[in-house]
């Protein structure tokens, strides 16, 4: 199954911020073992890229092949074509760059970038797209991503930041075609202890609470 179809079936991305070397790889497969299949390791930007670009190849070749792995807060053609080196079949960006779109592209990786206004939105699917990355959606709230997504019902919207066991189904419910979640899952607290067994069960909450 390409990354496309992966995001879209299981619906959520387990983003990883600074975290790096083995708690990522013991992290994501405690977070595969409850049921996530899409993984994002974000760029930093005032980190070396190299980092990221390790963690991906690291992440890509510990977890099963039914996984995708792709980069996230990808601003730059040279982040777009890291990632594509090192693995990544998918590229999430928190902006809309024309640039970034068209390379992620060209390298047939799965392009999600961010926008927040109706505009914005349109222009990004123009550019080519194949999901439009709401952000920062918790802040902006169910009602906006409802109201935003009715007139744009062919654009496949993400819900991203914010997203809680809480509100997911409403989001969900508003339209959301998938989900983006980062310190909900990539529990810090609990990686520091080696509690992966609380990481697996937060993965299957979250899997829970979308589905009642």
């Amino acid at each position: 199954m390409d990354a496309l179809s992966i995001i879209l079936k299981t619906k959520m991305i387990a983003i990883a911020r600074r975290i790096y070397g083995s708690d990522l790889v013991s992290a994501s497969k405690a977070l595969y073992d409850g049921g996530i299949r899409a993984f994002e390791v974000a760029f930093e930007q005032d980190k070396p890229i190299e980092l990221t670009v390790k963690a991906i190849e690291e992440l890509r070749a510990a977890l099963p092949a039914d996984a995708a792995v792709g980069a996230g807060t990808v601003m730059t053609v040279g982040q777009a074509e890291a990632a594509h080196r090192a693995g990544a079949s998918f590229v999430i960006s928190p902006n809309t760059s024309p640039d970034v779109i068209k390379k992620t592209k060209e390298l047939s990786m799965v392009s999600v970038p961010g926008a927040m206004t109706p505009t914005e939105i349109a222009f990004a699917q123009s550019l080519g797209a194949d999901i439009v990355k709401l952000f920062p959606a918790g802040v902006l709230g169910i009602e906006y991503f409802k109201a935003v997504k009715a007139p744009l019902k062919t654009i496949p919207l993400a819900a991203v930041a914010g997203i809680t066991e809480k509100n997911i189904k409403g989001f969900s419910d508003a339209g959301a075609a998938a989900f983006g979640i980062s310190s909900s899952l990539f529990r810090t607290e609990l990686i520091e202890k080696g509690d992966f067994d609380r990481i697996r069960s937060a993965a299957e909450g979250f899997i829970r609470a979308l589905s009642d």
